[in-house]
């Protein structure tokens, strides 16, 4: 299906009569609300034009859209270090790695880190400046639902809420492939966002016309339309985006939030002990209801744990 557009009359100011007509009837069902974690287009990061505007929104200290600053970067990996004694030679997982902004930081402190993201143009980029820098990170170009390790690490991290972006059916295979992939004893580092933290960082639904963007090299139009699921405590942020030819793809972003109470449901349904929790992975205790997110430090038991059984 396409959406037909055209636009009638000669050129003229932006205040001027002029006719526009519009496939409404195309457009109403593009902005229905789906069934719960129904997929958008598939694997949308890999699109060249996307995954280059993902890697500059990544870099750009300015802002929080796709990495944190560099300066709360710098504040995680001085907690991380110090909270969990990570030392040289320590054996570390970096599950979203993206451009290694956290694993060119933690193999810097001498770890043995290895990354792993879905994006080839963010690895590239993370692979040049390990190069650059003499630092043996081993990057890996896969999906981390399918990892395979077997009590390889010591720490495995997942941040800046990436676990809720996943179906709850895929978070539990990630952390099954975690608890896989560590040691006994070992530790899966992540956190989530709350409610709070939700309503607070939630996009306005809208439209807006582009000439070139994030989504798209030329032309376009956005549709921004927001669901929310809140028997499941999950929300999609959804952007249907329009050429000028009328071919259209829907792209759709899942966000689950957490209490402390889910967070213990969820760790503990994949066999991990509880260590501890934050509002954030830089130590910062937790506020109550007023907190936007949950630090969270997880522990597959170790062989004095053997009391606590694997679910």
């Amino acid at each position: 299906m396409s959406v037909e557009t055209e636009v009638t009359g000669s050129l003229l100011p932006a205040d001027a009569d002029r006719e526009v007509k519009l496939a409404l009837s195309c457009l109403e069902p593009l902005t229905q609300r789906p069934e719960l974690y129904a997929p958008g287009v598939a694997q949308f990061w890999t699109d060249p034009h996307i995954a280059t505007s993902m890697l500059k929104a990544h870099l750009d200290p300015t802002h929080d859209a796709a990495s944190r600053r560099p300066k709360t970067i710098e504040r995680t990996v001085r907690w991380l270090v110090d909270y969990l004694s990570l030392a040289p030679g320590t054996r570390l997982l970096d599950l979203g790695c993206g451009p290694g902004l956290y694993a060119a930081r933690l193999a810097r402190r001498g770890l043995a880190v290895t990354g792993v993201d879905f994006s080839a143009n963010s690895l590239s980029y993370a692979q040049a400046q390990a190069a650059e820098a003499k630092l043996p990170i081993e990057y890996i170009c896969q999906d981390y639902r399918s990892l395979a390790f077997n009590a390889a690490f010591d720490v495995a991290l997942m941040i800046y809420y990436d676990l809720g972006a996943l179906s709850a059916q895929d978070r539990g295979i990630v952390l099954d492939r975690v608890y896989q992939a560590l040691r006994p004893g070992g530790r899966f580092v992540f956190d989530v966002l709350t409610f709070e933290g939700r309503r607070r960082s939630r996009s306005n639904p809208g439209w807006e016309v582009s000439q070139g963007g994030f989504w798209r090299p030329g032309p376009h139009v956005v549709l921004t339309d927001i669901h929310r699921y809140a028997e499941d405590r999950a929300e999609l942020d959804q952007y249907t985006v329009i050429d000028e030819s009328g071919r259209y793809a829907v792209y759709r972003v899942w966000t689950s939030y957490f209490d402390v109470a889910a967070v213990e449901a969820l760790v503990a349904a994949h066999g991990f002990v509880l260590e501890g929790l934050w509002s954030d992975l830089m130590g910062t205790p937790l506020t109550g209801g007023s907190s936007q997110g949950l630090g969270v430090v997880a522990r597959r038991p170790s062989y004095s744990d053997r009391s606590i059984p694997k679910i």
